[in-house]
This record gives structure tokens, sequence and C-alpha cells, in this order.
């Protein structure tokens, strides 16, 4: 599915994008399933709040939990000093994880099909396994920055295998919270994993191991893109968005997909069995 000069851009840079990916009735079916699933939700005592700058203090139940499930995550800032909603539900949520691709008949479909399947082959995934979907909103006004991180913390396999397909659901521009990424940063002595998400029972904890700093957006190049794009890109490429404080939601989908000839790791957070592919 992919040129060589694709496949050859992917090996240098360490992500390819592709637009008009998903026709925009893919896309609203996806957003449109999306909302549903928030206005049906209901909080209740296992509900996490997801933060990148404090994943192990925060909810490690909840997080586990949702490895196999359908769950929902609010944003850090949709709370008061009171604990109370300063925005309505509908523009709380962060994100929802992290099995839609096995458990909504909706997502589902968006997440399987001949065309994945080919270009998980193009990127030399022989025995592509999607470990984990989730819908990420980064609503208006209080969308949580991401932090500087390789995809390959969260799911660490030998040899590195990791590949994250990146959906925009909407616009990412840059005012609010479009995708920053380090070209070439995959590679090289840039290219090394600086920390993994380990799992101890039911604890989680992110563990450095490497001090190598990461960029900056004076060194990276931001990526906006319009809704109907898919983004690949390498397990150990370092990637960033800002806090969205735009008027605007920056809806987005993932997928995180190893190669089932690497050994996955005992340690990782999500740990689940009968992994499928993409076709």
């Amino acid at each position: 599915m992919l040129t060589p000069a694709q496949r050859q851009a992917f090996a240098d840079d360490g992500y390819l994008v592709l637009p008009g990916f998903n026709s925009p009735e893919e896309i609203a079916a996806v957003c449109e399933r999306a909302r549903a699933l928030v206005d049906a939700f209901e909080p209740d005592a296992r509900t996490g709040v997801f933060s990148t700058h404090d994943q192990a203090g925060r909810a490690d139940a909840a997080l586990i939990a949702s490895a196999d499930a359908v769950h929902c995550f609010f944003e850090e800032e949709a709370f008061g000093a009171d604990g109370r909603l300063v925005v309505p539900k509908a523009q709380s949520i962060n994100k929802i994880g992290h099995a839609l691709h096995d458990r909504d008949p909706v997502f589902r479909r968006f997440s399987h099909g001949p065309r994945l399947a080919a270009l998980a082959a193009d990127l030399g995934l022989e025995r592509p396994q999607v470990w984990q979907s989730q819908v990420i909103f980064k609503q208006p006004g209080i969308g949580g920055e991401v932090r500087w991180h390789q995809d390959a913390t969260f799911f660490v396999t030998d040899p590195v295998s990791v590949t994250t397909f990146w959906f925009a659901l909407e616009d990412a521009a840059l005012d609010n919270g479009c995708l920053w990424v380090e070209p070439g940063g995959h590679r090289g002595a840039r290219g090394v994993l600086r920390e993994r998400f380990v799992r101890d029972g039911q604890r989680l904890r992110i563990e450095r191991l490497d001090s190598t700093p990461w960029p900056d957006t004076g060194t990276a190049v931001p990526l906006p893109v319009p809704a109907g794009t898919l983004v690949l890109f390498h397990g150990l490429l370092p990637h960033y968005s800002a806090a969205n404080r735009s008027p605007r939601s920056r809806l987005a989908y993932t997928l995180h997909v190893t190669d089932g000839r690497a050994a996955y790791a005992a340690s990782n957070w999500l740990q689940r069995s009968g992994v499928g592919g993409l076709d």
C-alpha cells in the first residue's frame, strides 16, 4: 500500500502522514459513537483522572481495569477546588480506553480491515497485534498537555516493535494541541528508550532507563493535520502535544500495534489474552 518513498520516509523520520485516509462518513460515525459513550458514562469510585505528569500516582486500579474494557478518564482541569466538575460532562473527558477496538462494534469496524493490515505489513509488522485503542478528546480550554514521551515506554517488546496508528477525527492545529515530533529521533544516539511504564502487582510506576534529554519545540516539528488524516509513528519516536487553550476540541483515535514475533514484556502495564490483529 505504501510506496517505496513512503517506506523510506518512515524509516528515516520515524513517522508518516497520510492525508485523507478515512472518509468524512467514517470519521462522523466514530465521533458520534465516542460522544454517545460519554453521554452514557456514569462516574463511579473507579473513575480516574488521566495525567501524563503523574501517571503512576493516579487511579492505578482504574487504568488496569480498562485494559480489556471501555472506560472514560477525566481531564485534570475538569474539577474545581471543591471536587466538582467545572465544565459539563461532555467537555470533561480526557480519553476513552483501552479496548474499543475489541469491545465496541463501531470502533471495531473502524480499527480493522485490509488497508490497515496492508499498512502494518509495509511497516514490517508481520504478525500485527493490537494491544490498545483510545479516543483522545483534547477538550477545548482544558485539554491537558501530553509531555514528551515514546510509546515504546508503555509497550515494551524485544526487539522494539510497537507502532502507533494516530487517526485525526477533528482538525489538529497549533492552537488546539496538534502533535509535535522529533524527525529521526527514533534512531541513532537519540533512538534510545528513556523510560518504561511498569506494572508491579496492582501498582504502576515510571522507571527511568536513560538520561538522553527530550527534544523541545525548537528542534521538533509540529504536525497540523485535517480530520481524516492517519499519522503513523515508530514506538521510539519522541512526540508531544501542548495543552489546548483554544475553543475547539482536537479529537483523535489511536491504535498501538506490536509484532507478535517480538516478546511482549510481562512487566508492561497492559496485559491481555487473545490479542487480535488488524484484518
